[in-house]
Parts: structure tokens; sequence; C-alpha cells
């Protein structure tokens, strides 16, 4: 059993870093890459039957710690319970996946813990544009599922203040995704085309020692 925990793990590694490798660097308004085929197709339908139901209560207010009491992350007691959590983990904490992280975008990565969330946003959901606070140190969201109605679901792009213009979005579908290095202009939300079904994502951080909310972390 450990030997296949292992290989998965090392699959996961193996078509990040191809993903990695041939990603469309964006440069404005800033720099993001945009991702296809970023994980293994038994991985992703593996998250997408997890059987975590979606957030019942949730209150859509524009920001996702509204609900924190009712958020999801590969923690160890997920990883306890589901093969799939212990194979993501390990695959983005694979030495070489960080190494290759820093490398194509100018991170660093020293002495940070990795931070998966599940999310399952349903519709009305939407998140105010913003920029992600300084002990993240790198943001992706990989999208799981494929739906007409999701299309246009994807990550938002924003130019900043004062007007925070629309720019674009990352296109949203089966295994594609987005990756951005958090900093003072990097302005994203969910909502310039409204959320009509459920919209299943990871979201995957690497954050600083002093991150205060260790539940959430892998």
């Amino acid at each position: 059993m450990k030997n296949l925990a292992s290989a998965g793990a090392t699959q996961v590694a193996d078509v990040f870093l191809e993903c990695l490798g041939r990603a469309s660097h964006h440069r404005a308004p800033y720099d993001y890459w945009l991702l296809k085929d970023a994980l293994p197709a038994n991985d992703l339908n593996a998250i997408v039957d997890l059987p975590f139901a979606p957030p019942d209560g949730a209150i859509f207010n524009g920001k996702r710690e509204t609900n924190n009491s009712l958020r999801v992350f590969f923690n160890p007691d997920a990883q306890q319970k589901f093969a799939v959590c212990r194979r993501l983990v390990a695959g983005f904490n694979d030495p070489k996946v960080r190494r290759a992280i820093e490398k194509t975008t100018g991170t660093d990565l020293t002495d940070t813990h990795l931070r998966i969330e599940y999310c399952q946003d349903s519709p009305g959901f939407w998140l105010e544009p913003h920029t992600d606070i300084a002990p993240k140190k790198f943001s992706m969201s990989i999208y799981l599922t494929d739906s007409p109605g999701l299309k246009l679901a994807g990550t938002d792009i924003y130019r900043g203040p004062p007007d925070f213009d629309y720019v674009t979005s990352a296109p949203f579908g089966k295994n594609l995704g987005m990756i951005f290095i958090p900093a003072k202009n990097t302005w994203h939300g969910v909502g310039h085309h409204p959320v009509q079904e459920l919209r299943k994502s990871i979201i995957v951080n690497y954050v600083t020692s002093d991150w205060r909310a260790t539940p959430e972390l892998a």
C-alpha cells in the first residue's frame, strides 16, 4: 500500500510539473499563468467524488471567510480518511514541485506550508475584487468540472483601484486552472458572470509559517 501511495504522489507531481512547463504566461494586468491538465484524471475524479456535501446555509457577501466554519481543507484529518487527499498533499509537497514553482513564478517558498481547500460554490456565490493576504506566497485554482452553465465562472481578473475594471476571466473547465503570486496588484474575484451551477475547484496555497489557522494546513 505504501508503494502505491508513493506512486500516486509521484504521478501528481509529474503531471503537474508537465502542466507547469507548458503553462500560458500572461503579464497584464499582472503576471498569471493558465493551466491545462493540471492533475491526473483519476485524482481529479476522486476529488469530485469526495463525500462532502455542498455547504448548507452559506452566506454570499463576497468574502470566503464569512463561511469559515463550512470550508473543507485537505488537512491531516482529511488525509487520514481519503487517499486522494494524501496523494495531492504529498505530490504538491514534493521538492521538485516546489523548486519548479519557484523557478517559473519567481516566488520564494522557503519555510512555507501547503494549504489545499476543496470548494463547492453553489449558485449565488461571488467574491468581490480583492488581493490575497501577504502570508500567501502562491495561489492556484484548479477547476474540477465541465458544464455549459459554468463556462464563464473562472477566476475574474481586475485592474486595481479606483475603478476595479474587469479585464478577463480564466477559462473554467475540467482540469483547467490559474496561478498567480499574491501581490498588491493581483486583484481577482468570482462573479462578474453569475455562478449558476455548483462550481467545484481546489485552491492550492503555500503560506508562511506564521499562518494562524493551523487546522487548514496540510
